[in-house]
Protein backbone atom coordinates (compact mmCIF):
# COMPACT_ATOMS: atom_id res chain seq x y z
CA UNK A 1 0.00 0.00 0.00
CA UNK A 2 2.98 2.79 0.97
CA UNK A 3 4.46 1.87 -2.67
CA UNK A 4 1.82 3.31 -4.03
CA UNK A 5 1.39 6.58 -2.13
CA UNK A 6 2.89 9.65 -3.62
CA UNK A 7 3.16 13.31 -1.69
CA UNK A 8 3.06 16.59 -3.59
CA UNK A 9 6.34 18.08 -3.95
CA UNK A 10 7.56 14.30 -6.32
CA UNK A 11 8.66 14.48 -9.59
CA UNK A 12 6.13 12.94 -12.18
CA UNK A 13 8.98 9.57 -12.71
CA UNK A 14 7.84 8.77 -8.99
CA UNK A 15 4.74 8.56 -9.63
CA UNK A 16 5.16 6.53 -12.66
CA UNK A 17 7.13 4.29 -10.35
CA UNK A 18 4.46 3.86 -7.96
CA UNK A 19 1.99 3.14 -10.67
CA UNK A 20 3.95 0.65 -11.76
CA UNK A 21 3.96 -1.12 -8.40
CA UNK A 22 1.73 -4.08 -8.29
CA UNK A 23 -1.62 -4.95 -7.47
CA UNK A 24 -2.19 -1.78 -7.72
CA UNK A 25 -1.50 -0.04 -10.80
CA UNK A 26 -2.62 3.57 -9.53
CA UNK A 27 -0.88 6.17 -7.67
CA UNK A 28 -2.67 7.33 -4.63
CA UNK A 29 -1.41 11.46 -4.18
CA UNK A 30 -1.26 12.95 -0.19
CA UNK A 31 -0.85 16.57 0.25
CA UNK A 32 1.88 17.46 3.46
CA UNK A 33 -1.00 16.74 6.06
CA UNK A 34 -0.99 12.91 4.87
CA UNK A 35 -4.61 13.96 3.53
CA UNK A 36 -5.62 11.86 -0.15
CA UNK A 37 -5.89 14.58 -2.49
CA UNK A 38 -5.70 12.79 -5.47
CA UNK A 39 -5.56 9.25 -8.13
CA UNK A 40 -3.44 9.19 -10.83
CA UNK A 41 -3.17 6.19 -13.31
CA UNK A 42 -0.81 5.47 -16.27
CA UNK A 43 -3.04 7.06 -18.32
CA UNK A 44 -3.35 10.34 -16.72
CA UNK A 45 0.28 10.74 -16.48
CA UNK A 46 0.13 10.06 -20.21
CA UNK A 47 -2.02 12.68 -20.97
CA UNK A 48 -0.57 14.97 -19.12
CA UNK A 49 3.43 14.39 -20.88
CA UNK A 50 1.16 14.99 -24.34
CA UNK A 51 0.34 18.24 -22.92
CA UNK A 52 4.03 19.13 -22.43
CA UNK A 53 4.26 18.32 -18.81
CA UNK A 54 8.17 17.20 -18.51
CA UNK A 55 8.96 13.78 -16.75
CA UNK A 56 10.87 15.55 -14.22
CA UNK A 57 8.12 17.91 -13.70
CA UNK A 58 7.11 18.39 -9.69
CA UNK A 59 3.79 17.53 -9.35
CA UNK A 60 1.49 19.79 -7.89
CA UNK A 61 -2.26 20.28 -7.36
CA UNK A 62 -3.10 22.17 -10.23
CA UNK A 63 -1.56 19.01 -12.20
CA UNK A 64 -4.48 17.10 -10.44
CA UNK A 65 -7.87 16.14 -11.16
CA UNK A 66 -10.09 17.65 -9.16
CA UNK A 67 -12.86 14.90 -9.52
CA UNK A 68 -12.10 11.36 -8.10
CA UNK A 69 -13.02 8.42 -7.08
CA UNK A 70 -12.31 6.68 -3.50
CA UNK A 71 -14.28 4.82 -0.91
CA UNK A 72 -14.76 5.54 3.35
CA UNK A 73 -14.16 3.04 5.67
CA UNK A 74 -17.65 2.57 6.86
CA UNK A 75 -18.26 1.17 3.05
CA UNK A 76 -19.44 -2.40 2.32
CA UNK A 77 -18.43 -4.08 -0.31
CA UNK A 78 -22.01 -3.21 -2.79
CA UNK A 79 -20.89 0.35 -1.87
CA UNK A 80 -17.49 0.01 -3.15
CA UNK A 81 -18.62 -1.70 -6.18
CA UNK A 82 -21.02 0.46 -7.37
CA UNK A 83 -17.94 3.10 -7.54
CA UNK A 84 -15.52 0.19 -9.71
CA UNK A 85 -15.82 -0.58 -13.12
CA UNK A 86 -13.94 -1.72 -16.12
CA UNK A 87 -12.60 1.86 -16.13
CA UNK A 88 -11.80 2.47 -12.31
CA UNK A 89 -10.84 -0.79 -11.16
CA UNK A 90 -8.44 0.56 -8.07
CA UNK A 91 -10.21 3.06 -5.60
CA UNK A 92 -8.40 4.35 -2.64
CA UNK A 93 -10.46 3.70 0.87
CA UNK A 94 -9.93 6.50 3.38
CA UNK A 95 -10.87 7.01 7.31
CA UNK A 96 -12.31 10.02 9.09
CA UNK A 97 -9.38 12.10 8.72
CA UNK A 98 -9.54 11.69 4.75
CA UNK A 99 -6.27 9.61 5.12
CA UNK A 100 -5.35 6.59 2.51
CA UNK A 101 -5.38 3.48 4.96
CA UNK A 102 -6.45 0.49 2.28
CA UNK A 103 -7.97 -0.03 -0.86
CA UNK A 104 -11.01 -1.73 -3.15
CA UNK A 105 -10.33 -3.69 -5.98
CA UNK A 106 -12.41 -4.37 -8.71
CA UNK A 107 -12.50 -8.01 -9.49
CA UNK A 108 -15.91 -9.45 -9.83
CA UNK A 109 -16.17 -9.55 -13.75
CA UNK A 110 -13.38 -11.55 -13.74
CA UNK A 111 -13.04 -13.68 -10.67
CA UNK A 112 -15.13 -17.00 -10.76
CA UNK A 113 -16.61 -17.91 -7.59
CA UNK A 114 -17.68 -22.01 -8.09
CA UNK A 115 -20.75 -23.05 -6.14
CA UNK A 116 -18.31 -26.27 -5.39
CA UNK A 117 -14.49 -26.91 -5.16
CA UNK A 118 -12.55 -30.18 -4.55
CA UNK A 119 -10.22 -29.69 -1.64
CA UNK A 120 -7.06 -31.88 -2.59
CA UNK A 121 -4.25 -30.23 -0.73
CA UNK A 122 -3.47 -33.35 0.47
CA UNK A 123 -1.13 -36.05 -0.88
CA UNK A 124 -4.25 -36.67 -3.52
CA UNK A 125 -1.39 -36.64 -6.23
CA UNK A 126 1.50 -38.28 -4.57
CA UNK A 127 -0.79 -41.43 -4.68
CA UNK A 128 -2.08 -40.60 -7.95
CA UNK A 129 0.98 -40.79 -9.23
CA UNK A 130 1.93 -44.09 -7.16
CA UNK A 131 -0.72 -45.82 -8.71
CA UNK A 132 0.15 -44.26 -12.43
CA UNK A 133 3.90 -45.74 -11.86
CA UNK A 134 2.46 -48.84 -10.82
CA UNK A 135 0.90 -49.35 -14.02
CA UNK A 136 -2.31 -50.83 -11.93
CA UNK A 137 -4.45 -48.04 -13.33
CA UNK A 138 -7.64 -50.23 -14.10
CA UNK A 139 -10.12 -51.90 -10.93
CA UNK A 140 -6.78 -54.27 -9.32
CA UNK A 141 -4.18 -52.28 -7.02
CA UNK A 142 -3.57 -51.94 -3.36
CA UNK A 143 -5.36 -48.22 -3.58
CA UNK A 144 -8.55 -50.40 -3.99
CA UNK A 145 -8.08 -52.50 -1.23
CA UNK A 146 -6.91 -49.75 1.17
CA UNK A 147 -9.75 -47.16 0.05
CA UNK A 148 -12.30 -49.81 1.09
CA UNK A 149 -11.11 -50.73 3.78
CA UNK A 150 -10.34 -46.83 5.43
CA UNK A 151 -13.78 -46.08 4.44
CA UNK A 152 -15.75 -48.80 5.75
CA UNK A 153 -13.80 -48.17 9.16
CA UNK A 154 -14.59 -44.73 8.76
CA UNK A 155 -18.36 -45.54 8.40
CA UNK A 156 -18.00 -48.38 11.33
CA UNK A 157 -18.96 -50.96 9.18
CA UNK A 158 -16.76 -54.53 8.15
CA UNK A 159 -17.47 -54.73 4.63
CA UNK A 160 -17.23 -51.40 2.04
CA UNK A 161 -17.34 -52.43 -1.64
CA UNK A 162 -15.78 -49.47 -3.79
CA UNK A 163 -17.82 -48.92 -7.53
CA UNK A 164 -17.75 -46.87 -10.17
CA UNK A 165 -20.79 -43.85 -8.96
CA UNK A 166 -23.20 -43.36 -5.91
CA UNK A 167 -26.00 -44.72 -9.04
CA UNK A 168 -24.34 -47.74 -9.32
CA UNK A 169 -24.09 -48.39 -5.81
CA UNK A 170 -27.70 -47.49 -5.04
CA UNK A 171 -28.54 -50.57 -7.99
CA UNK A 172 -26.06 -53.06 -6.76
CA UNK A 173 -27.53 -52.56 -3.23
CA UNK A 174 -30.93 -53.08 -4.63
CA UNK A 175 -30.01 -56.16 -7.19
CA UNK A 176 -28.34 -57.40 -4.06
CA UNK A 177 -31.23 -57.29 -2.00
CA UNK A 178 -33.51 -59.03 -4.17
CA UNK A 179 -35.57 -56.25 -5.09
CA UNK A 180 -37.11 -57.08 -8.91
CA UNK A 181 -40.08 -55.82 -11.47
CA UNK A 182 -43.37 -56.10 -9.04
CA UNK A 183 -42.07 -54.69 -6.03
CA UNK A 184 -42.27 -51.53 -4.53
CA UNK A 185 -39.67 -49.21 -2.93
CA UNK A 186 -39.83 -45.82 -1.61
CA UNK A 187 -38.13 -43.14 -1.79
CA UNK A 188 -38.35 -39.17 -1.17
CA UNK A 189 -40.07 -36.49 -3.22
CA UNK A 190 -37.03 -34.28 -2.84
CA UNK A 191 -33.89 -35.68 -3.96
CA UNK A 192 -31.41 -36.25 -6.77
CA UNK A 193 -33.07 -38.58 -9.92
CA UNK A 194 -30.14 -41.10 -9.46
CA UNK A 195 -32.24 -42.25 -6.14
CA UNK A 196 -35.71 -43.04 -8.36
CA UNK A 197 -33.27 -44.14 -11.62
CA UNK A 198 -31.81 -47.24 -9.64
CA UNK A 199 -35.35 -48.14 -8.52
CA UNK A 200 -36.11 -48.24 -11.77
CA UNK A 201 -33.12 -50.03 -13.04
CA UNK A 202 -33.93 -52.76 -11.08
CA UNK A 203 -37.00 -52.85 -12.74
CA UNK A 204 -39.31 -52.30 -9.84
CA UNK A 205 -41.61 -49.23 -9.12
CA UNK A 206 -40.79 -46.42 -7.00
CA UNK A 207 -43.35 -45.12 -4.67
CA UNK A 208 -42.22 -41.05 -3.80
CA UNK A 209 -43.55 -39.85 -0.55
CA UNK A 210 -43.02 -36.73 1.28
CA UNK A 211 -40.33 -35.03 3.51
CA UNK A 212 -40.43 -33.39 6.83
CA UNK A 213 -40.34 -29.27 6.79
CA UNK A 214 -38.01 -28.50 8.78
CA UNK A 215 -35.15 -31.39 8.18
CA UNK A 216 -36.11 -31.46 4.79
CA UNK A 217 -35.74 -35.60 4.86
CA UNK A 218 -37.79 -38.59 4.38
CA UNK A 219 -41.05 -38.30 6.69
CA UNK A 220 -41.35 -41.67 8.63
CA UNK A 221 -45.42 -40.99 8.99
CA UNK A 222 -45.71 -40.73 4.88
CA UNK A 223 -43.16 -43.63 4.78
CA UNK A 224 -46.18 -45.83 6.85
CA UNK A 225 -49.02 -44.19 4.81
CA UNK A 226 -47.11 -45.75 1.64
CA UNK A 227 -46.57 -49.29 2.62
CA UNK A 228 -48.51 -51.73 0.39
CA UNK A 229 -48.02 -55.39 -0.02
CA UNK A 230 -45.51 -55.13 -2.53
CA UNK A 231 -43.44 -52.58 -0.61
CA UNK A 232 -39.71 -54.25 -0.43
CA UNK A 233 -37.14 -51.55 0.25
CA UNK A 234 -36.80 -47.91 1.36
CA UNK A 235 -34.21 -45.40 0.73
CA UNK A 236 -34.49 -43.00 2.98
CA UNK A 237 -31.97 -39.56 1.51
CA UNK A 238 -29.41 -38.27 4.06
CA UNK A 239 -30.46 -34.96 2.08
CA UNK A 240 -27.36 -32.11 2.28
CA UNK A 241 -26.23 -33.61 5.14
CA UNK A 242 -29.17 -34.05 7.66
CA UNK A 243 -29.70 -37.43 8.67
CA UNK A 244 -32.77 -38.92 7.93
CA UNK A 245 -34.72 -40.03 11.20
CA UNK A 246 -33.17 -43.59 11.28
CA UNK A 247 -34.95 -45.13 14.47
CA UNK A 248 -38.68 -45.03 13.24
CA UNK A 249 -37.84 -45.99 9.80
CA UNK A 250 -35.94 -49.08 10.77
CA UNK A 251 -38.76 -49.67 13.21
CA UNK A 252 -41.21 -49.28 10.29
CA UNK A 253 -39.21 -51.85 8.47
CA UNK A 254 -38.55 -54.31 11.01
CA UNK A 255 -42.44 -54.04 11.27
CA UNK A 256 -43.08 -54.51 7.75
CA UNK A 257 -40.26 -56.98 6.30
CA UNK A 258 -38.23 -54.49 4.52
CA UNK A 259 -35.18 -53.80 3.26
CA UNK A 260 -33.49 -50.18 3.95
CA UNK A 261 -30.86 -48.61 1.56
CA UNK A 262 -29.35 -45.52 2.98
CA UNK A 263 -28.78 -43.19 0.56
CA UNK A 264 -25.75 -41.23 1.83
CA UNK A 265 -24.32 -40.03 -1.59
CA UNK A 266 -24.26 -36.32 0.35
CA UNK A 267 -23.83 -37.06 4.10
CA UNK A 268 -20.10 -38.42 4.69
CA UNK A 269 -19.27 -38.51 8.69
CA UNK A 270 -23.06 -37.50 9.38
CA UNK A 271 -24.60 -39.40 12.45
CA UNK A 272 -28.07 -41.01 14.14
CA UNK A 273 -27.49 -41.51 17.74
CA UNK A 274 -23.89 -41.50 17.35
CA UNK A 275 -24.17 -44.24 14.51
CA UNK A 276 -22.63 -43.22 11.24
CA UNK A 277 -24.82 -42.76 8.68
CA UNK A 278 -24.07 -46.06 6.08
CA UNK A 279 -24.41 -48.33 8.92
CA UNK A 280 -27.73 -48.08 10.10
CA UNK A 281 -29.71 -49.67 7.05
CA UNK A 282 -29.01 -52.64 5.70
CA UNK A 283 -26.71 -51.05 2.91
CA UNK A 284 -24.81 -47.64 2.55
CA UNK A 285 -24.62 -46.22 -0.40
CA UNK A 286 -22.15 -42.80 -0.72
CA UNK A 287 -21.04 -40.79 -3.82
CA UNK A 288 -17.88 -39.73 -4.53
CA UNK A 289 -18.18 -37.11 -7.52
CA UNK A 290 -16.07 -34.33 -7.62
CA UNK A 291 -18.27 -31.82 -5.72
CA UNK A 292 -19.05 -34.20 -2.41
CA UNK A 293 -17.43 -34.10 0.77
CA UNK A 294 -14.92 -36.78 0.34
CA UNK A 295 -13.98 -37.31 -4.19
CA UNK A 296 -12.45 -39.70 -6.40
CA UNK A 297 -13.45 -37.35 -9.37
CA UNK A 298 -16.31 -40.00 -10.08
CA UNK A 299 -17.45 -43.10 -7.73
CA UNK A 300 -19.34 -44.79 -4.87
CA UNK A 301 -19.12 -47.27 -2.27
CA UNK A 302 -21.62 -49.85 -0.50
CA UNK A 303 -21.13 -50.17 2.76
CA UNK A 304 -22.45 -53.03 4.77
CA UNK A 305 -22.46 -55.46 8.26
CA UNK A 306 -23.77 -57.96 6.52
CA UNK A 307 -21.04 -60.38 4.75
CA UNK A 308 -23.17 -62.16 2.66
CA UNK A 309 -24.60 -58.89 1.31
CA UNK A 310 -21.08 -58.31 0.76
CA UNK A 311 -20.12 -61.54 -1.07
CA UNK A 312 -23.17 -60.62 -3.58
CA UNK A 313 -22.54 -57.10 -4.05
CA UNK A 314 -18.67 -58.33 -5.37
CA UNK A 315 -20.13 -60.32 -7.22
CA UNK A 316 -22.46 -58.39 -9.29
CA UNK A 317 -19.56 -56.08 -9.41
CA UNK A 318 -17.53 -57.61 -11.41
CA UNK A 319 -19.68 -58.93 -13.98
CA UNK A 320 -21.03 -61.57 -12.12
CA UNK A 321 -17.94 -63.55 -12.65
CA UNK A 322 -17.18 -66.72 -9.90
CA UNK A 323 -14.46 -65.37 -7.82
CA UNK A 324 -12.71 -68.73 -7.58
CA UNK A 325 -13.39 -69.67 -11.04
CA UNK A 326 -11.84 -67.51 -13.47
CA UNK A 327 -14.10 -66.28 -16.51
CA UNK A 328 -16.85 -68.57 -15.11
CA UNK A 329 -19.90 -66.49 -14.57
CA UNK A 330 -23.02 -67.50 -11.94
CA UNK A 331 -25.20 -64.35 -12.41
CA UNK A 332 -25.44 -62.04 -15.20
CA UNK A 333 -23.29 -58.89 -13.53
CA UNK A 334 -21.64 -55.59 -14.20
CA UNK A 335 -19.09 -53.67 -15.03
CA UNK A 336 -19.31 -51.21 -12.08
CA UNK A 337 -16.00 -51.15 -10.54
CA UNK A 338 -13.68 -47.98 -9.42
CA UNK A 339 -10.58 -47.73 -11.12
CA UNK A 340 -6.95 -47.83 -8.54
CA UNK A 341 -6.51 -44.05 -9.92
CA UNK A 342 -9.95 -42.82 -8.10
CA UNK A 343 -9.21 -45.36 -5.28
CA UNK A 344 -5.58 -43.70 -4.63
CA UNK A 345 -7.28 -39.84 -4.61
CA UNK A 346 -10.20 -41.42 -2.07
CA UNK A 347 -7.04 -42.08 -0.20
CA UNK A 348 -5.63 -39.39 0.17
CA UNK A 349 -9.53 -38.38 1.19
CA UNK A 350 -10.10 -40.03 3.71
CA UNK A 351 -6.33 -39.52 5.33
CA UNK A 352 -7.91 -35.57 6.08
CA UNK A 353 -11.67 -36.24 6.02
CA UNK A 354 -12.31 -35.31 9.62
CA UNK A 355 -10.18 -31.59 8.44
CA UNK A 356 -12.38 -31.15 5.53
CA UNK A 357 -16.25 -32.20 7.39
CA UNK A 358 -15.05 -29.78 10.52
CA UNK A 359 -13.72 -26.91 8.07
CA UNK A 360 -17.49 -27.08 6.30
CA UNK A 361 -19.30 -27.06 9.62
CA UNK A 362 -17.20 -23.53 10.63
CA UNK A 363 -17.92 -22.42 6.74
CA UNK A 364 -21.62 -22.52 7.89
CA UNK A 365 -21.14 -20.70 10.96
CA UNK A 366 -19.57 -18.25 9.18
CA UNK A 367 -22.59 -17.90 6.77
CA UNK A 368 -24.62 -17.83 9.34
CA UNK A 369 -23.01 -14.93 11.51
CA UNK A 370 -22.72 -13.05 8.40
CA UNK A 371 -25.97 -13.31 6.79
CA UNK A 372 -27.76 -13.59 10.02
CA UNK A 373 -31.63 -13.58 9.86
CA UNK A 374 -31.46 -12.91 5.87
CA UNK A 375 -31.45 -17.21 5.44
CA UNK A 376 -33.34 -20.30 6.74
CA UNK A 377 -31.23 -23.53 7.23
CA UNK A 378 -31.97 -26.99 8.01
CA UNK A 379 -32.55 -27.42 11.88
CA UNK A 380 -30.20 -28.73 14.05
CA UNK A 381 -31.69 -28.74 17.07
CA UNK A 382 -32.72 -32.78 17.08
CA UNK A 383 -29.57 -34.06 19.06
CA UNK A 384 -29.90 -37.45 17.54
CA UNK A 385 -28.82 -36.17 14.06
CA UNK A 386 -25.12 -34.93 13.66
CA UNK A 387 -24.97 -33.27 10.62
CA UNK A 388 -22.63 -32.69 8.42
CA UNK A 389 -22.33 -29.90 5.20
CA UNK A 390 -22.38 -30.77 1.75
CA UNK A 391 -22.95 -27.58 0.24
CA UNK A 392 -24.52 -24.32 2.26
CA UNK A 393 -28.05 -25.43 1.79
CA UNK A 394 -30.55 -22.81 2.53
CA UNK A 395 -34.32 -21.23 1.93
CA UNK A 396 -35.07 -17.65 0.86
CA UNK A 397 -38.15 -16.46 -0.94
CA UNK A 398 -36.64 -14.39 -3.77
CA UNK A 399 -34.56 -17.36 -4.42
CA UNK A 400 -34.37 -17.02 -8.47
CA UNK A 401 -33.82 -13.54 -8.35
CA UNK A 402 -30.69 -14.19 -6.10
CA UNK A 403 -29.39 -16.88 -8.08
CA UNK A 404 -29.51 -14.09 -11.13
CA UNK A 405 -28.07 -11.42 -8.87
CA UNK A 406 -25.11 -13.59 -8.32
CA UNK A 407 -25.23 -14.73 -11.49
CA UNK A 408 -24.22 -11.03 -12.44
CA UNK A 409 -21.44 -11.19 -10.07
CA UNK A 410 -19.81 -14.47 -11.99
CA UNK A 411 -20.94 -16.21 -8.53
CA UNK A 412 -22.45 -19.51 -8.98
CA UNK A 413 -25.11 -20.65 -7.27
CA UNK A 414 -28.04 -23.45 -7.51
CA UNK A 415 -31.64 -24.42 -6.72
CA UNK A 416 -32.44 -27.24 -5.04
CA UNK A 417 -33.24 -30.40 -6.34
CA UNK A 418 -36.71 -29.98 -8.32
CA UNK A 419 -39.64 -32.37 -6.43
CA UNK A 420 -39.19 -35.95 -8.27
CA UNK A 421 -43.06 -35.47 -8.94
CA UNK A 422 -43.16 -32.32 -11.14
CA UNK A 423 -41.44 -34.64 -13.79
CA UNK A 424 -43.17 -35.81 -16.42
CA UNK A 425 -41.50 -38.82 -16.18
CA UNK A 426 -42.09 -39.38 -12.42
CA UNK A 427 -45.39 -38.44 -11.56
CA UNK A 428 -47.11 -41.22 -12.21
CA UNK A 429 -45.14 -42.66 -8.79
CA UNK A 430 -46.20 -40.08 -6.60
CA UNK A 431 -47.85 -41.58 -3.48
CA UNK A 432 -49.39 -37.98 -2.34
CA UNK A 433 -49.58 -34.30 -3.75
CA UNK A 434 -46.24 -34.03 -1.41
CA UNK A 435 -46.56 -30.18 -0.62
CA UNK A 436 -43.70 -29.83 1.92
CA UNK A 437 -41.31 -31.16 -0.60
CA UNK A 438 -42.41 -28.59 -3.26
CA UNK A 439 -42.96 -25.87 -1.05
CA UNK A 440 -39.20 -26.38 -0.08
CA UNK A 441 -38.04 -27.10 -3.60
CA UNK A 442 -39.10 -23.62 -4.95
CA UNK A 443 -37.00 -21.59 -2.40
CA UNK A 444 -33.61 -23.63 -1.82
CA UNK A 445 -30.57 -22.72 -2.71
CA UNK A 446 -27.34 -23.42 -2.46
CA UNK A 447 -24.40 -21.14 -2.36
CA UNK A 448 -20.55 -21.35 -2.26
CA UNK A 449 -18.85 -24.11 -0.66
CA UNK A 450 -15.06 -24.45 -0.70
CA UNK A 451 -12.80 -24.62 2.33
CA UNK A 452 -10.73 -21.83 0.24
CA UNK A 453 -13.72 -19.16 0.69
CA UNK A 454 -12.84 -16.30 3.02
CA UNK A 455 -14.79 -13.96 5.32
CA UNK A 456 -14.26 -11.15 2.76
CA UNK A 457 -15.92 -13.32 -0.12
CA UNK A 458 -18.80 -14.80 1.73
CA UNK A 459 -19.47 -10.87 2.87
CA UNK A 460 -19.66 -9.69 -0.62
CA UNK A 461 -21.81 -12.67 -1.68
CA UNK A 462 -24.32 -11.51 1.13
CA UNK A 463 -24.22 -7.23 -0.19
CA UNK A 464 -24.85 -9.14 -3.68
CA UNK A 465 -27.81 -11.09 -2.61
CA UNK A 466 -29.14 -7.97 -0.24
Amino acid sequence: MNESICSLGVEIRDVLVAINHKPFGVAFIVDENKKLCGVLSDGDIRRLLISGVEINTILSKELLNSEFVYGEEQDSVKSLLSKTNEKIRVIPIVNSAFEPVDYFKYEHQTHFTPVAKPELEGKELDYLLDAFLSTWISSKGEYINKFEESFSKFCNTKHGVAVSNGTTALHLSLVALGVEPGDEVIIPDLTFAATANCVLHAGATPVIVDIEEDYWTIDPKEIKKAITPKTKAIIPVHIYGQPCDMDPIMDIAKEHNLYVVEDCAEAHGAKYKGRPVGSIGDIGCFSFFANKIVTTGEGGICTTNNSELDSKIRLLRDHGMSRTKKYWHDVVGYNYRMTNLQAAIGCAQIERIEKIINQRNDLEQLYKEIFKDSLTYQLTTDKNREKVVWMIACLVDNRDEIISKLQEHNIESRPFFYPMTEMDLYKEYAHSSNPISKKISKIGINLPTSCELTKKEIENIVNVCF
